[in-house]
């Protein structure tokens, strides 16, 4: 297994064919202006000892010394041991609401920036659990399948919107449907899903039936609210800007409230727990406490636990071919001239 800790440096070999391109054009100018000086016969004549191969072979070792010290530079690894890892964790799913309502900023700075910070909090604390995520609103979306990639993770969860998902609404009961094929582990034990929302379900009925299908495939139902019962308008922004608040089909102002009652009838339903994310820290540490009483899977993963590096091979041959590009002279080598390799002996 190989590694490459600095790729950028792998830009630097442009400069190779660049180099190639004016040593061919440098030597047509060389024999032009030659032949303006005298005819061929009388310049080797005038230089016997010239080589007119050396300049070649000189531009090689060039070129080769330069290419080892960028590769060097590159810093190739290369994985000496290859370990199996014991690794027992629980599988996460994050089904994060992406509605127009979470745009709410009832708490601060906004309902969807809290979730996510609360799902980021509760990532770092993880170890070894599997995680993947949902975006739903009026349908679910698969943005990041089970894995133990923390970083990729995060970085999906940050670019997560309300503008994501067209169908705009809040459908519960599809996000649980699709967290459902999430877990492909048959011998996974414990299965948790995590519902991040403000509450607002528009299809209350059909989620129910979801959370039942779902507690009898075995998977756990944890809700976090975000969002304060009281309400707030959802505000329209530009740049940044608030324009108007969202109205109804009446032109009335819409108060979005957080739904703690179906957030706890889901929870209570789906043999998991409703929490209250309006504090992260108390919530995030609330479900760390959770997870640590749960049964742990145990797996096997695959990893290279040595990389060694083999920077110095590349910087010695780099520095060799250099060295000899320096001390190989244009003129003709003794013993090579007596082999006559090249044909250069003539007839004068």
């Amino acid at each position: 297994m190989i590694q490459l800790d600095e790729k950028m440096y792998f830009y630097l070999l442009a400069i190779i064919p660049v180099m190639v391109l004016a040593f061919f054009f440098l030597q047509v100018w060389k024999k032009r202006t030659q032949r303006h000086f005298a005819d061929y016969t009388l310049l080797r004549r005038l230089a016997p000892n010239r080589s007119s191969f050396k300049s070649a072979l000189k531009l090689i070792l060039l070129l080769l010394g330069l290419t080892f010290l960028i590769v060097g530079l590159v810093n190739p690894k290369i994985g000496t041991k290859l370990e199996t890892v014991k690794r027992e964790g629980v599988d996460i799913v994050f089904a994060l609401d992406v509605s127009k309502s979470m745009l709410a900023e009832d708490i601060a700075p906004n309902r969807l920036e809290k979730a996510k910070r609360l799902i980021s909090e509760i990532i770092n604390q993880l170890a070894s659990d599997r995680i993947g995520i949902i975006a739903y609103a009026g349908q679910a979306y698969p943005q990041l399948p089970i894995t133990t990639d923390y970083g990729a993770a995060k970085m999906f969860l940050q670019s997560m919107n309300t503008n994501m998902l067209s169908s705009q609404g809040t459908a519960i009961n599809a996000a649980i449907d699709l967290a459902s094929t999430y877990y492909d582990d048959t011998e996974q034990t414990n299965r948790v899903l995590f519902i991040v929302s403000d509450g607002e379900d528009h299809s209350e009925r059909a989620t129910i039936d979801a959370v039942e299908n779902a507690s009898n495939n075995g998977i756990r139902i944890f809700t976090i609210g975000v969002g304060k019962p009281k309400g707030s308008p959802i505000p329209i922004k530009r740049n940044g800007v608030v324009e108007s608040l969202k109205k109804d089909n009446k032109g009335e102002v819409v108060i979005t409230k957080l739904n703690e009652s179906v957030l706890s009838e889901i929870a209570s339903e789906g043999n998991g727990e409703y929490i209250d994310g309006s504090n992260t820290e108390n919530a995030v540490e609330y479900i760390k406490e959770q997870l640590n009483q749960m049964d742990k899977k145990e797996f096997e993963a695959k990893q290279f636990a040595e990389y060694k590096d083999q920077f110095q091979w590349f910087l010695g041959l780099g520095l060799l071919f250099l060295f000899l590009d320096i001390f190989l002279l244009d003129r003709k080598t003794k013993w090579l001239k007596k082999l006559n390799l090249f044909n250069e002996h003539e007839n004068v």
